[in-house]
């Protein structure tokens, strides 16, 4: 089972079963606006569903009814140098500090950092987008985990980690720079329930990067390249931290472009996850900074 947040008919967001690119409306039985949140937070997020659905409605099509982001009030946050390509690509860009990364990859801990709040993340058609002080930038096609507030494992998106590779490669300190900022985040296009998911040695990943009616750039990986397992992943993630909410954990990416290569504005990016589907976004550039800004 699927499940998705949006446009309802009042305009406001809401949350249905996604099938075949038709939503089948949630209704609750004091009339109150279903979240997704409410749903992922319950012991049996299907179950819940199937008793949600509202069947004496018309299933609503995702061209007049746009999907959102799935995500209400939850954290994102990533996990980093997961995938041997991902470690070959940080040591590269980074040539002061590219043993930490080398060191990273096979550490018992692994890199975790905050992505994005909410306001900061974009759904299925939204603009990603390339910082105006930045000149190197990529994409990052990656496997997200749903977490509830208990951390358990509830489904899985896709996400896509905006990274600007200079200002990271530039000095790792800049991180946060380099990660967090308006629309460095994209969600979608649904929430795909943990058992209904392929082995993840199964799942494969591919990144499509359109510019100008041509392909730019394509690369596929599979999940069960990952070097570490979810369950080490969200054990980290949860020490000394709770996430009232729940959480989005994006897994790291084992797609990286080519050193020549950058994100332009007006190219498009596509990403497409076995089990969940294909998230798109076109991408623009942020304001540039004034002049000694």
């Amino acid at each position: 089972m699927q499940l998705a947040r949006y446009r309802g008919l009042d305009g406001a967001p809401a949350a249905g079963i996604l099938a075949d690119d038709r939503l089948l409306p949630l209704a609750s039985s004091n009339g109150h606006t279903v979240t997704l949140s409410e749903l992922l937070e319950s012991d049996d997020p299907a179950a819940l569903a199937a008793a949600l659905a509202d069947r004496d409605a018309a299933p609503l099509s995702v061209d007049r009814h746009p999907l959102l982001a799935p995500i209400d009030r939850q954290e994102v946050w990533a996990a980093g140098v997961t995938y041997r390509r991902s470690r070959t690509a940080r040591m590269e860009e980074s040539a002061d500090a590219g043993n930490y990364y080398d060191k990273v990859y096979t550490a018992d801990r692994p890199e975790l950092f905050f992505k994005a709040s909410p306001h900061r993340v974009v759904g299925p058609g939204g603009a990603v987008r390339i910082r105006g002080d930045a000149s190197w930038n990529v994409p990052e096609p990656e496997l997200t985990l749903v977490l509830n507030s208990r951390l358990k494992l509830v489904g899985f998106t896709i996400g896509n980690d905006m990274s600007s590779r200079d200002i990271e490669g530039e000095n790792p300190l800049y991180l946060p720079q380099a990660k967090v900022y308006d629309a460095c985040c994209a969600l979608g296009p649904a929430v795909t329930l943990a058992g209904d998911m392929p082995p993840t040695a199964e799942i494969g990943i591919r990144l499509n990067i359109h510019r100008s009616g041509q392909i730019a750039f394509a690369g596929e990986t599979n999940a069960g390249q990952l070097a570490r397992s979810f369950d080490d992943l969200i054990g980290y993630l949860g020490r000394d931290q709770t996430f009232p909410d729940g959480v989005f954990l994006l897994t790291g990416t084992g797609i990286v472009p080519d050193d020549d290569f950058t994100l332009k504005p007006g190219d498009e990016v596509e990403i497409a996850i076995d089990g969940i589907g294909v998230l798109r976004n076109p991408v623009e550039r942020g304001n540039r900074p004034s002049k000694g800004g």
